[in-house]
Parts: C-alpha cells; sequence; structure tokens
C-alpha cells in the first residue's frame, strides 16, 4: 500500500485545480486528515465568480447541468415519494424559485414504482454532487413548472388537443412518457457539454453522470415499448427535434423510416450518441425555438451565465 502521504502528494502535483485536489483526496478517503488542510478549503467558487458575460467556463458549465439536475431531481422525488428536494439541497446563487405542480404517482406496475425511486435517488445525489463540486459558486433552484409545461410539451407532441390537460403524474403511462421528454435530452446535454469542460476531474465526473442518464434512458424506452407507447414517445421526439434546430437527430423508440424497427438506443451511423448544445438543451425545457431566457419547465428561466436557449 502506498502511504497515504505520498498519495497526497502525488495527487497535489497531478491535479489541476484546488478543486481537483479536494475531490481527488476525498475520493482517496484522505479527507480530513490533516494532510495538504488548505486544499480542502478552496472551492470553485473561490476562482470563478460567474459573469453572466463570459465565457463557458468550468464552473457555468457544471451550473448549467445542476440546473437540468434540479428539474429532473424534483419531478422523480416528488412521482415517487410524493415530496421533492429538501430546503438544503436547493439554495445558491441567484434566484431560488418554488416548484409548481407534482405528487406521488399510485403506480399500479411495481416495475415502473421500482424505476422512478431508484431513478429518484440518482438525481437527488446528482444535484447533491454538483452543488459539493461548485461549493459557494452552486446556483440556486430556479422556479421549476411541472404542471402546465407538461401540458405544453404534450400539446405540441400531439398527444392532447387544445384545452385538455397532461397529467404527468396521473398513472404509469403518462409518467413514463414524461420521464421521456427528460432522459434522452439529459444524456444528449451532457455528451454536448462535454468539449465545453476543460478540468479533467469534472469531465471525468460528468462522463459518470452522462453514463448514469443513459441507464436511465435506456430503462425509459424500453418500458415505453413494452407498454406499447411508441406511438406516443415518437410523437414527444419529433416534438423535441421541432424545437432544437433543422437537423433531424432525436430519435424515437422505433424508427419509420425502417418499417418501425425497434430502435431502444438512438445513435447516428457510427453509434454514437449524438450532441445537443446548451442552448438546444434550453429551446427544449423552454419549449421555444427561439433564443430567450426562460418559458416551459423554467418559467423564470435558469439560474446561472448559461441562461439562453438556441435561435433556431
Amino acid at each position: 500500500m502506498f502511504e497515504k502521504k505520498f498519495i497526497a502528494n502525488a495527487i497535489d502535483r497531478s491535479s489541476q485545480s484546488e478543486l481537483d485536489r479536494r475531490l481527488l483526496l476525498k475520493g482517496f478517503g484522505l479527507a480530513g486528515l490533516g494532510v495538504g488542510a488548505s486544499v480542502l478549503i478552496p472551492t470553485v467558487g473561490a476562482q470563478a465568480a460567474e459573469d453572466p458575460n463570459a465565457a463557458a467556463t468550468d464552473a457555468a458549465v457544471l451550473n448549467f447541468a445542476l440546473n437540468l439536475e434540479y428539474l429532473e431531481a424534483e419531478f422523480y422525488l416528488r412521482a415517487s415519494t410524493g415530496s421533492g428536494l429538501v430546503p438544503n439541497d436547493t439554495t445558491g446563487k441567484g434566484t431560488l424559485g418554488a416548484v409548481t405542480g407534482g405528487r406521488q404517482v399510485q403506480f399500479k406496475d411495481a416495475n415502473v414504482r421500482a424505476y422512478a425511486r431508484e431513478i429518484s435517488q440518482d438525481e437527488r445525489l446528482h444535484v447533491r454532487f454538483l452543488r459539493s463540486a461548485l461549493g459557494s459558486a452552486a446556483v440556486a433552484r430556479p422556479a421549476i413548472n411541472l404542471d402546465q409545461a407538461f401540458t405544453s410539451a404534450a400539446l405540441a407532441a400531439g398527444l392532447i388537443q387544445p384545452g385538455q390537460k397532461f397529467d404527468a403524474f396521473a398513472n404509469d403511462e403518462n409518467f413514463l412518457l414524461a420521464s421521456f421528454i427528460f432522459e434522452d435530452v439529459g444524456v444528449t446535454a451532457y455528451k454536448g457539454a462535454a468539449p465545453l469542460i476543460t478540468n479533467k476531474t469534472y469531465l471525468e465526473a460528468a462522463a459518470g453522470i452522462l453514463a448514469v442518464e443513459a441507464y436511465h434512458a435506456g430503462i425509459i424506452r424500453t418500458s415505453l415499448y413494452a407498454k406499447g407507447l411508441a406511438d406516443a414517445a415518437n410523437a414527444i421526439s419529433n416534438a423535441r427535434d421541432s424545437l432544437d434546430g433543422a437537423t433531424d437527430d432525436d430519435q424515437g423508440i422505433t424508427d419509420v423510416r425502417a418499417g418501425g424497427a425497434l430502435n431502444l438506443v438512438p445513435t447516428d451511423a457510427n453509434s454514437i450518441a449524438y450532441s445537443r448544445s446548451t442552448g438546444q438543451v434550453l429551446n427544449v425545457v423552454y419549449l421555444n425555438n427561439k433564443a430567450v431566457t426562460k418559458g416551459g419547465f423554467f418559467p423564470a428561466g435558469v439560474n446561472g451565465a448559461i441562461n439562453t436557449s438556441a435561435a433556431n
């Protein structure tokens, strides 16, 4: 076994920032043991206060991801437990917003109930991890709409008619369709943000979260197909595609171009998952194909430097 002092010194030499060293020390179980004590104090907040006019710093990218994790955590926690994030998991820079809508789903399918519970805990821990990594630079949870936004998304997809309401928490099927709105977007968001992250420690962490989001997306897509909801899921995919630009990247769970063949893994010609820019991600969650700073699931916008959707 290497001595703890040797490991700490190696980490200190190889990491790229004070936050790298703090995270790596924690990973090796050295935090709080007195080695490199000074590296346990600073966080990214001490070095990179966000400037709304600045380029996409690592802190800005992580905070962009944190906004999305707030949304997913609030949705899944409310669906699985009836309650959202605790106050200690929501404070930070920017305006702390309320969550509108959401309640516990009365699941009839035990498997879907189990999926919801596990995913909700993953999303809660993603929020806590990103907040810990960002320290004092972490943004607060913005206002989130889990009521009208789902209805607007379902209307855009043609799942309901004008004047009708889509209740994402009414039953297993609606829950899965609502989940599908988020999960593919999460995968493409983390992949698209990867080139923006310069710090290797953050990049590895983001890759780990992307992998988890991909597992979630696979569960949701498979469940939708098993329940005969391919047409509805494909309609949601088309609606997302209409929001995020001219390219036809988003894919449903069956491929109409291949005679309705199963398409549980959306990839390009090289079987590589596609990416969305931060602006394209915001197009989807703002439910708007123009350059705006709020709307849809974030009625007052997201907190942080990256907050404007793309002009398509």
